[in-house]
């Protein structure tokens, strides 16, 4: 790889990982923040939804304008939004002004990962492009296992510090961006006809339930629902049930953080390919609600660190192999069908953290309890509608034997 190359490739791992780090870094602390300015458990699972919603929404409009403008100024918009917003977190002293820093943050920093893969996508061989997104996706996940710990220490001293140690960052790296990274995308390119903004189209995810693939979609989006009633409230329940600050919280997220890591880039392919994805995606459903279970049994550090563990290694699994049958049994192109199950993927992390917090006032245990019934209501769905070796036909709902 040429010097230059290298040396944009770094500018943009940097930038990636100050976003996802940043990402991580606020985690621990937004529930603790939450309980200072007198909020609640609906409050926080508001605050996780929207930015599921925002990044949701206007992921794809982000894409499509760097097609247009090119790749730097959109790196920076998102780069720069990403500061911002960390900063205005850090001088926050109403609940309203998270809900409204926090989608501010959405609708920019999104702009920072769709375009960072393009930039990639740009500028390097076909030969060298696997090699180039495996550097940003090891980066990004590196920085949200990490990112928790360093949040939760940093907190210790005041609630506001991983914010603007965030900020700091973030600004730093839009300095290497705006002075140093060329622009990836050829005028000739950006002039191309036909180049259109994308939006979300609901019409379009209405109609792909009924298609061949609408089952799992459907399983994607309840799985998700019901595994993200663990991420959204986390925070809040160990601060009510056990009295933990940000440092523990932050610790156990880090522990988190690395099973999931390594579960995917090492485990998932084998597990897969020695059980299959139906085997995979049963199991992983009803350890996942034994884990709901045994997390509200668990009394100290090291049982919560245990309980945890199970779950996140549960459903470590369950994500990737509900796409990876997905892209299996699909009759249509690849590259959308991939789009609909992230897009079922996302409205379940809108939905989940919402009901999450609403019944987390009710009771601090019925998010973990709704979990674990949604998980062994899914578990009996995929008994039905998930059989091994056979693929959907084109009708919803029926399975057709392999010639």
């Amino acid at each position: 790889m040429k010097t230059t190359n290298r040396r944009n490739l770094f500018i943009l791992v940097f930038a990636l990982l100050v976003v996802m780090l940043g990402f991580g870094m606020v985690i621990p602390v937004f529930p603790f923040l939450i309980d200072k300015l007198g909020a609640s458990g609906s409050t926080l699972g508001i605050l996780v939804a929207t930015a599921a919603l925002t990044e949701f929404l206007f992921g794809p409009i982000w894409g499509s304008l760097s097609d247009r403008v090119g790749r730097k100024p959109i790196l920076m918009i998102g780069v720069f939004g990403f500061a911002l917003a960390m900063f205005l977190f850090g001088i926050a002293n109403q609940v309203w002004m998270l809900i409204v820093f926090r989608a501010l943050s959405g609708i920019l920093s999104s702009a920072t990962i769709s375009t960072t893969m393009a930039y990639i996508g740009d500028s390097t061989s076909e030969k060298s492009r696997g090699g180039g997104m495996g550097i940003l996706g090891a980066v990004g996940g590196a920085g949200a296992v990490i990112g928790p710990g360093i949040g939760g220490l940093l907190a210790g001293g005041s609630l506001s510090t991983p914010f603007f140690v965030s900020a700091l960052l973030a600004l730093l790296s839009l300095l290497l961006v705006a002075l140093l990274l060329p622009e990836s995308l050829s005028a000739k390119a950006r002039a191309a006809p036909g180049q259109k903004i994308k939006l979300v189209r609901f019409d379009e995810l209405w109609r792909a339930l009924t298609g061949p693939i609408g089952l799992l979609l459907l399983i994607a989006f309840l799985a998700t629902f019901g595994t993200s009633h663990f991420e959204s409230i986390f925070g809040l329940y160990m601060l009510k049930k056990l009295d933990y600050g940000p440092e523990q919280v932050g610790g156990i997220l880090t522990l988190v953080g690395a099973i999931a890591l390594i579960g995917r880039g090492l485990l998932t392919g084998y597990v897969t390919e020695h059980w299959g994805e139906p085997t995979v995606i049963k199991a992983s459903l009803i350890v996942g609600a034994v884990g709901f279970i045994l997390l509200l049994l668990a009394n100290s550090y090291a049982t919560v660190l245990l309980t945890t563990g199970i779950f996140t290694c549960s459903i470590t699994f369950l994500r990737p192999s509900i796409h990876s049958l997905t892209s299996k049994r699909t009759t249509a192109g690849q590259g959308a069908s991939m789009g609909l199950s992230n897009s079922f993927v996302s409205l379940g992390r809108v939905a989940g953290p919402i009901v999450a917090g609403l019944l987390f006032d009710l009771n601090s245990n019925f998010p973990y309890l709704a979990g674990a019934l949604i998980l062994c209501a899914v578990f009996f769905m995929s008994l039905i509608w998930i059989k091994a070796e056979q693929p959907f036909s084109a009708q919803p709902g029926t399975i057709k034997e392999k010639p």
